[in-house]
């Protein structure tokens, strides 16, 4: 009797000490600063040549001015600023995906220079030129770019017109920014191929990825994730933001989106309260929404700002 006791017990131990590992790996490969190799074998993330590349000449050819700010938390965030080529207040922040950094996103800054913005590129903390040793999924970026936002209002002016405009997880960081108290400069949000919440993506990317049920794997590599990181999965949450915010939101998934499952862009949309609107493309990618249909996107995306901005 003693010896099966003693087995049981040396067996639970064993486990305990496993699962404490596989947690650790876990954050280590998805939240720790480091390289995401793993990206480039999902299946479900497009392998061509990406997309946005071109644009990096035009972009060369731009006044482009590199800034810094503080966050709160006493981080060095470094983002990247194309003036409009006229006279305008309208300014738009666009927020990069996971494992990218700012002038990911210039392909969408030649877009909204075309109308009349100036643009900033922030690089999240823990990515490119910003510092960081963790990835905040949005939720602590979302205080991050209040301070963006403070930024532009003081050195752009009060009359500043403000766009968020967010791929991927950059989608749901401008969603979770959204349930944060804003200034009336902030007009409104457009939300790319976002996923609901950090807990809800992790456990489906572990599924899809590792084969692996969410329990009891997330709830512990949540736990890590609280005490190197400060924040729990379960509370990064862009379906509770968007049920707070009064801002207008333009939602925008690929119909043929397997990396943030298709469905997610329904509920978040479902749980906005606020003035909304959804831009399905059915053939699209993940993050790929612009690319398959640039003259659907682009009118989509005139109509809907050009109610708010002026």
């Amino acid at each position: 009797m003693w010896t099966v006791v003693v087995a049981t017990a040396s067996a639970i131990v064993v486990l305990v000490i496993c699962l404490i590992a596989a947690s650790v790996y876990f954050y280590n490969v998805g939240i720790l600063r480091n390289n995401k190799d793993f990206m480039n074998v999902d299946p479900n993330l497009i392998k061509a040549t990406h997309p946005w590349e071109y644009a990096n000449e035009w972009l060369q050819t731009q006044p482009m001015k590199t800034i810094s700010i503080r966050s709160d938390d006493g981080l060095q965030l470094t983002g990247y600023y194309v003036p409009s080529q006229t006279d305008s207040n309208k300014v738009v922040i666009l927020a990069h995906g996971y494992s990218g950094q700012g002038r990911d996103m210039s392909n969408f800054a030649k877009m909204y220079q075309d109308l009349g913005y100036h643009v900033l590129m922030p690089d999240d903390r823990g990515h490119g030129q910003s510092e960081g040793h963790y990835i905040g999924f949005g939720w602590h970026d979302r205080k991050d770019y209040l301070k963006w936002i403070d930024y532009i209002i003081k050195n752009q002016g009060e009359d500043s017109q403000i766009i968020l405009h967010g791929i991927s997880m950059g989608g749901s960081t401008v969603l979770m920014t959204s349930g944060e108290p804003l200034p009336d400069q902030v007009k409104c949000i457009v939300s790319d191929c976002a996923y609901t919440s950090v807990k809800d993506i992790l456990s489906h990317q572990l599924k899809s990825m590792y084969k692996l049920p969410a329990f009891p794997l997330i709830p512990l590599t949540s736990l890590v994730c609280r005490l190197k990181a400060g924040y729990f999965f379960g509370e990064a949450s862009a379906l509770t933001q968007v049920s707070r915010t009064k801002l207008p939101i333009l939602f925008i998934h690929g119909g043929e989106d397997k990396f943030v499952p298709y469905d997610m862009v329904h509920r978040l949309y479902e749980a906005a309260g606020s003035e909304k609107e959804l831009l399905s493309v059915p053939n699209a990618q993940h993050g790929n929404a612009y690319f398959a249909d640039k003259e659907g996107y682009g009118n989509k995306l005139t109509s809907f700002v050009g109610r708010y901005v002026f």
